[in-house]
């Protein structure tokens, strides 16, 4: 609602200076509330903060525990025509072989023709590899509708029409240029003019051995041989130039043929465990710089004014932060079964933070990897340990003080916008005090203009 003017209506006061002034004095309280709100809400970012931190670690750190967690390995080929992948089931070893072909689509073309058939809804059969028939029927004798028809069927080919230049009369030809969608053996067809009864007598035409026609490229499996010139030689095939697990955990793409042996060795992936490791150490890193920049103290000098002024942390004093910190820390250097964690490279520091030496690392991973990958497991379940008591969506102790200062910051919310109506009703009592004022003095005014009024006209009389 809208307050009246009131200001010198009589008195001359600036009331509504004055109000204000009383007012500024009445809000205080409110004014500590909403900074109290501002402090708590910048902690609670802070919590949040290196919550998200912690949570991260705690999700390296469970998968770094795993007990094969270092047991990477990379594969590499002899040949360029042969490329290898390993996953988390590979190990050590190595393998030649030749490659004998490599998977190909059949792709073959009819004979150059004006059109298919002078039938109206001529009947094509497609047989595959594996005997199956697939009966086709033409909207027309069209190339194509026959082309658009063997695309909506479910036989696995696809047709497109070719242009094949013209006749003797100077009519234009075409050719269908026929295509297995599947590599493999499996993927072989024949195209037949005629119905599958046709088909059955022998009476239907075979469209891809007519005159002018031809097979471009014959259906073929990949197929890879194994310790060739032995008693052992092992031939393996596949639809596809890919061979899964051709040694356990290893596959192996093929790109061209070659007669010359290629051998693919499998060996550990020192560059890969040696990331894991390090990543874990930079998560934790990560944390204590943060944790430092949040409870460092700066002080600062104002140069006119010569005036010191001392600012503390977001997170400085906190209980909660320094304990889940310390915990971290501890996990992180606490030696495992009487050995330090710096015999596999991770040392903490004089600051708290940790170094992650590389050769040393390595080092040992070369000496012995079972006790390294001991050692870096039990290490990466105890922080996994203590970071997940920490950071736990339920029960997590930074989660939990998160929660309650939400809940604070909930409380003051509230207590702030009960005093908006206190100082509302405040500043109106404000307001009809001084209207009432102005009122009362100029009803004393108009009073005493009426006696100064009256005593004048008693003296003139006089």
């Amino acid at each position: 609602m809208a307050s009246l003017g009131i200001d010198g209506l009589v008195s001359g006061l600036d009331t509504t200076s004055l109000i204000t002034s009383l007012m500024t004095i009445e809000q205080q309280p409110q004014t500590l509330l909403k900074n109290t709100v501002t402090t708590t809400q910048s902690f609670i970012s802070s919590l949040q903060t290196i919550n998200g931190q912690i949570q991260n670690l705690a999700t390296k750190a469970t998968e770094a525990a795993k007990g094969t967690s270092l047991n990477l390995f990379t594969a590499t080929s002899s040949a360029a025509s042969v490329t290898a992948t390993t996953s988390a089931t590979a190990s050590q070893g190595s393998l030649a072989f030749t490659v004998d072909s490599i998977a190909a689509a059949q792709v073959g073309v009819t004979a150059a023709m004006s059109a298919w058939s002078a039938d109206a809804a001529p009947a094509l059969t497609i047989v595959g590899a594996d005997g199956t028939r697939t009966a086709i029927t033409a909207k027309s004798g069209s190339l194509d509708d026959v082309a658009s028809a063997i695309n909506a069927s479910t036989a696995g080919i696809k047709a497109v029409k070719v242009a094949a230049g013209t006749d003797a009369a100077g009519a234009k030809l075409y050719r269908l240029q026929i295509s297995a969608t599947t590599t493999g053996a499996a993927g072989a067809f024949s195209v037949y003019q005629g119905s599958t009864a046709d088909v059955d007598a022998g009476t239907a035409t075979n469209v891809l051995t007519q005159s002018g026609a031809a097979v471009v490229t014959a259906a073929s499996d990949a197929s890879v041989t194994l310790w060739a010139g032995t008693a052992a030689e092992q031939t393996i095939t596949s639809t596809t130039n890919a061979f899964t697990d051709l040694l356990p955990g290893v596959d192996v793409t093929v790109s061209a043929p070659s007669a010359d042996p290629v051998t693919v060795a499998v060996g550990r992936d020192v560059a890969g465990a040696t990331s894991a490791a390090s990543a874990l150490v930079t998560q934790m890193n990560a944390i204590t710089s943060y944790y430092a920049t949040a409870t460092a103290v700066t002080t600062s000098t104002d140069a006119s004014t010569g005036q010191t002024t001392t600012l503390s942390g977001t997170l400085t004093g906190d209980a909660t932060s320094r304990d889940v910190v310390q915990r971290l820390t501890a996990a992180m250097s606490t030696p495992v079964n009487g050995m330090s964690p710096s015999s596999i490279g991770i040392s903490i520091t004089k600051d708290g933070d940790f170094e992650f030496d590389e050769e040393r690392f390595q080092a040992a991973l070369a000496a012995d990897p079972d006790a390294v990958q001991t050692m870096f497991a039990a290490v990466a379940q105890n922080v996994a340990t203590a970071a997940t008591a920490a950071s736990d969506k339920y029960t997590g102790s930074i989660t939990t003080a998160i929660t309650g200062q939400q809940t604070v910051v909930t409380d003051l919310s509230k207590r702030i916008s009960d005093w908006d109506i206190r100082l509302a009703a405040r500043k109106a009592s404000l307001q009809l005090v001084y209207t009432n004022l102005e009122t009362s003095l100029s009803t004393l005014k108009s009073q005493s203009d009426w006696m100064t009024s009256q005593l004048s006209t008693l003296t003139t009389s006089s």
